[in-house]
């Protein structure tokens, strides 16, 4: 027998996803931020998979947030930065733009790296690869002394063009002392742009220690399971291999939120998705058209990512955001969180502040005693008093001020949805709004109306749905090199042998973690522009001559000319995957059509409304809102003038009814 589980750990909420003998059962269990991995084994003892037999095949798909919430807090390890000499404020100065470009007196951004942990030393190259200046011993015996003066836990190594020669670097780790964490940017990202490389370098040094000693403990606690990690690319790599390689998981917890939208899209028959996963911290907002959308130009905080991830846009906006009145007495939402403890008021766990929770709990959004599947009763009257407390400096009543909180928190939503489709050229009234995420149910209609959109669709699992989308992706590695030079110049068979090189390099390391050589799949790619450019397209390899018109096209379709310029190669790349255990969705189980278990007031609403069990629905059965939809893990409210279809896997269609 062979047991998959998926673990999404979130700001407020640990999320489990269990696949046994074709049947799937979810659970959560309160996030412990201090330790995520206690949370982990908490859920573990709940699903009783702590005591397994010996010989159980037992799989864990965890996407985890520790490498995240550090970037965030600013919280890494003391770490060195070692690059070549003049160049030790070269995170500092960053790429010299100016967050505020009008501003006389703008804010400076702190430095990502204090001048007394950048050392400088030698090792320099040309562009060419030819040495400008070499990497003497009496250059490494001084860079051992500052390293062993500053006692960091982690350094990390770039030098300029090494992505064309690596030895100094490798020079500069063999000589630092073992029990470091060591990063070299031409393991790590072997592409141009030195600040973007040195960037992603200190950001892997800085938090691979945590990732390490957060997995180890994982790792010894759950000793009887094999564990992979989600990467913000949206495949997975074995966790014994994934503390090297920390800065692939930033993205780690949204990446499983895509992977399951787009896996319940294809079986649900939609194309042409926009997803939005509100959880009780954040919300994530991206496109899907076929495959996940990647980008190399990721940011972390203030900070850029060059490693290939989910193309999302963020916003504290979750749950758990906390409303306030700002300085001239406005009413705010988010981006602060109350996040697990104390959470929201109406949990009852000391929390005094108002969040989003509280205010659909006021609305009669939320039934305090079905939340959770009646595992967690909410106090309605915390929320209540939460409510008041903004409410009476404002002159407001309560009703109407949690009415408040919820559209300042949809408009926070529906402009991020804005960002990921209008500003891009996209209009949504032609996609399908994918809603997920323990909160995102309950504003689902609010925001396809913003938009224009007519369709809508609640996956089953919706509220656990990063954690299905862990068990439902491919084993990944994805590795790229730069080879800039004029494409119409290069030779082929030297390109398809640079490409074999990282082939092999991908190959091994999932070969290592367990991975059939036969099963593994490989997609090559090139970075192309304009000779003069700044940036790239990524087209898929054909041959030289076909990728060059491919590129001539896409160009053509993204910024609406092309031009008659010699095409030039920047990086090129391969994505090895092999494909996840093949996953199929029961159809529910009831044959009859479910009955409302009662009727309830909403604010807002002139009659009451009926309030249906997910799992009572039948396959077929339609609803016309209002109406409340209520489950183990979300609820999902249907609003006046939309009306609500169960297909035969379970998900909520939902379609906005026409004049």
């Amino acid at each position: 027998m062979r047991l998959l589980l998926g673990v999404d750990t979130g700001g407020t909420f640990t999320d489990f996803v269990l696949y046994r003998d074709g049947q799937l059962k979810t659970h959560k269990v309160l996030s412990t931020p201090h330790a995520p991995e206690q949370a982990i084994l908490q859920g573990l003892a709940d699903l009783q998979l702590d005591s397994l037999a010996p010989d159980t095949d037992f799989y864990i798909v965890h996407g985890s947030t520790v490498a995240t919430n550090a970037v965030l807090e600013g919280k890494g390890v003391s770490t060195v930065f070692i690059t070549n000499r003049g160049l030790g404020d070269m995170l500092s100065i960053a790429r010299q733009t100016r967050r505020q470009l009008y501003a006389l007196q703008p804010s400076s951004p702190r430095p990502p790296v204090p001048a007394s942990h950048s050392l400088e030393t030698g090792g320099r190259l040309g562009a060419d690869g030819s040495v400008v200046e070499a990497l003497s011993k009496d250059d490494l015996d001084l860079l051992v002394q500052q390293v062993q003066r500053l006692k960091p836990a982690a350094v990390a190594i770039n030098l300029l063009f090494s992505y064309l020669d690596d030895r100094f670097e490798k020079a500069i780790e063999a000589a630092l002392p073992e029990n470091l964490f060591i990063s070299r940017s031409s393991a790590i990202l072997p592409e141009f742009r030195e600040y973007e490389r040195g960037m992603t370098t200190w950001l892997n040094a800085a938090v691979g220690p945590l990732v390490e000693g957060y997995l180890g403990r994982l790792g010894k606690g759950a000793s009887h399971a094999q564990i992979s990690v989600m990467q913000s690319s949206g495949g997975t790599i074995a966790a014994e291999q994934a503390g090297k390689q920390a800065v692939h998981m930033l993205l780690s917890g949204p990446a499983g939120g895509l992977a399951g939208a787009r896996f319940i899209g294809e079986a649900a028959g939609c194309q042409g998705l926009l997803t939005f996963d509100m959880s009780g911290t954040s919300t994530d907002v991206a496109m899907i058209d076929g495959d996940l959308q990647l980008t190399i130009e990721g940011r972390i905080a203030d900070w850029p990512v060059a490693v290939p991830m989910v193309d999302m846009h963020t916003i504290g906006a979750g749950g758990g955001s906390v409303a306030s009145l700002d300085a001239g007495g406005l009413l705010q939402v988010g981006p602060e969180s109350a996040g697990a403890m104390p959470g929201p008021a109406c949990y009852g766990q000391g929390g005094q502040r108002a969040t989003v929770t509280d205010a659909n709990l006021v609305l009669g959004r939320l039934r305090a005693e079905a939340f959770l599947g009646g595992g967690m009763r909410l106090d309605r009257q915390a929320a209540v008093d939460a409510c008041a407390r903004l409410a009476e400096p404002l002159g407001m009543g309560v009703e109407q001020l949690a009415a408040g909180i919820i559209r300042l928190a949809d408009e926070h939503m529906a402009q991020a949805l804005r960002v990921m489709s209008v500003q891009r050229g996209i209009d949504p009234r032609g996609l399908t709004l994918v809603s997920f995420g323990g909160a995102g149910g309950l504003h689902v209609c609010a925001l396809a109306e913003a938009l224009g959109m007519q369709r809508a669709l609640v996956p089953v699992h919706a509220g656990v749905l990063s954690a299905l989308g862990m068990l439902v992706a491919p084993r990944e590695r994805r590795l790229s090199q730069t080879r800039i030079g004029l494409l119409a110049e290069i030779e082929e068979q030297e390109l398809l042998a640079e490409f074999e090189q990282l082939v092999q390099q991908g190959q091994a390391a999932l070969i290592e973690e367990g991975v059939q050589a036969e099963s593994i799949q490989v997609q090559r790619s090139l970075d192309l522009r304009y000779r003069g450019q700044s940036y790239t397209l990524n087209i898929p390899w054909q041959d030289l001559t076909a990728t060059a018109l491919a590129f001539h096209q896409q160009h053509a379709r993204r910024y609406g000319h092309r031009l008659d310029l010699a095409v030039e190669l920047v990086n090129i790349r391969v994505a090895l995957q092999s494909p996840a255990v093949e996953m199929a969705l029961d159809a529910p189980a009831v044959q009859q059509p479910g009955e409302a278990q009662v009727q309830v007031e909403m604010v807002g609403l002139d009659s009451p409304v009926p309030v249906y069990a997910r799992p009572s629905l039948a396959a077929g059965q339609r609803l016309t809102g209002p109406l409340l939809i209520t489950e183990t893990v979300s609820t999902t409210y249907v609003a006046p003038g939309w009306a609500c279809e169960v297909d035969e896997l379970g998900n909520l269609m939902l379609s906005r009814k026409t004049a």
